[in-house]
């Protein structure tokens, strides 16, 4: 009996399951994904990426996704599990618990929710029962769908009241929202929105929790890396019993999301998670955050506060071209965001789709006027943290603001904008505030990759 050779492995072996497979019958299928994934590439590539819950990795972090802890299970806490094998994942869960908890000065950390809606309904789940009523900000006003009766407090059947809003000043209004609190009794006061332009008042509510006998819950997902570079605010020392937050947004990992409690709180937070919400939480996105962590105890607070120096100069530099940019009086923002009302220029749809053309990527928003109409929105939401982490600074966010003065307001051609746009971006393919750099648009499908696979 003869062995197989690797030479035979390599070749008519391999040749001849393939055809048992009848790979021809699917070699156009296969085309048009590879050819989505190297479009969808080059598109990130070669635009200006403003979405304001995205960001990119670095090269350790990216190679850190590809290994074999994709493949495999953990389910239970570390120490604690019901699979074999799962000895090295311990010891990586244990580093990147340990890293959350030195990195936001918590005194429990979880760091197994697989994105911020199933952190979100995990505190909801250790916190409250049905018909328990909850506070939250709407939709309209910026609050996230997972915080509202049709999403994740739905789900556990809670009852919403909104915050009441200023929308002047585009957040909660801290005197009448300790009146209400008094009013209504919630079992939960969640701060945190998709729109987050300043600290929410998490102090102010803090006296007035425990009277009424609450909790308060902060959704950190879209700032979630400012907090990490102490750069917005910190809940945690503000009065927050729970925090939850991606891992992907302004903070720059991989993504998933972490919640931080008070040591009391750590068993109910724990069960909620697992078996609550999360099965087997995805271990190579744990593997990747916990380099993640590091990058960002390292350099965080450098990015942080590069992130919050663009958004501000990119809103002066929109506002000094005409555009109506929200909370002018109190210089714009404090985070990552800049939010604009396109109204005049044809709304927030229209205006979205006519920056792709020219290459920049945003997305239209619900204000507060608005009426709950996704579909035609009056305003663009911007995000800066992507652009700062590959090393854009203040005076490319002039540089691009022009651009979208170009395309709204004095509607030039786009593809002549959209090579400006490139022209900005060529100059930075490296990402920053990481230990490798590397590049943060990598094309990972070679152009004859169908020949390098027959």
């Amino acid at each position: 009996m003869s062995l197989i050779t690797k030479q035979e492995i390599d070749g008519s072996f391999f040749r001849s399951w393939v055809s048992e497979m009848r790979f021809d019958e699917v070699r156009d299928e296969i085309q048009i994904i590879m050819d989505a994934v190297k479009g969808h590439t080059a598109l990130f590539r070669d635009s200006l990426p403003m979405i304001a819950s995205e960001n990119v990795t670095s090269s350790i972090v990216r190679r850190l996704l590809m290994t074999d802890f994709s493949h495999r299970y953990a389910e239970g806490l570390v120490d604690e599990r019901f699979y074999q094998g799962c000895g090295y994942i311990d010891i990586i869960e244990r580093e990147g618990i340990n890293s959350t908890k030195k990195l936001f000065k918590a005194e429990h950390a979880n760091v197994q929710p697989i994105s911020g809606v199933t952190a979100n309904i995990a505190a909801f789940f250790a916190l409250a029962s049905p018909g328990d009523k909850i506070m939250t900000l709407s939709v309209p006003t910026g609050g996230h769908i997972s915080h509202v009766e049709y999403s994740a407090a739905g789900i556990r059947g809670l009852v919403n009241y909104d915050h009441p809003f200023d929308e002047e000043r585009m957040n909660i209004d801290p005197d009448q929202m300790v009146k209400k609190i008094r009013e209504i009794r919630p079992r939960i006061i969640l701060f945190g929105a998709s729109v987050f332009l300043f600290p929410h008042p998490v102090k102010e509510a803090r006296s007035v929790a425990d009277e009424v006998g609450a909790k308060i819950v902060y959704d950190g997902a879209h700032v979630l890396g400012l907090i990490a570079g102490g750069e917005f605010q910190d809940p945690l020392r503000e009065g927050a019993d729970v925090m939850t937050g991606s891992t992907h947004k302004t903070f720059p990992g991989p993504q998933g999301a972490i919640i931080l409690c008070k040591a009391e709180l750590a068993k109910r937070i724990d069960q909620a998670v697992f078996p609550g919400t999360v099965s087997n939480h995805h271990l190579h996105h744990l593997t990747a955050l916990t380099i993640a962590l590091l990058e960002m105890r390292t350099f965080g607070k450098d990015y942080a506060k590069q992130t919050i120096k663009n958004a501000k100069a990119f809103a002066q530099a929109l506002y000094e071209r005409g555009f109506d940019v929200r909370c002018e009086p109190l210089g714009f923002t404090e985070s990552h965001q800049v939010v604009v009302d396109v109204t005049n220029c044809g709304a927030g749809s229209y205006c979205a789709k006519r920056l792709e053309k020219s290459g920049i990527i945003a997305n239209k928003n619900i204000l507060p006027s608005d009426k709950l109409d996704p579909e035609n929105p009056s305003g663009l939401r911007f995000g800066l943290q992507e652009l700062t982490r590959i090393g854009m600074r203040e005076s490319e966010m002039v540089a691009i603001a022009e651009i979208i003065k170009l395309a709204l307001i004095d509607k030039k051609d786009p593809s002549r904008l959209k090579a400006m746009a490139l022209e900005i971006k060529k100059s930075f393919n490296t990402v920053c505030y990481s230990f490798d750099g590397g590049d943060p648009y990598p094309d990972v499908i070679a152009a004859n990759w169908m020949d390098k696979f027959l």
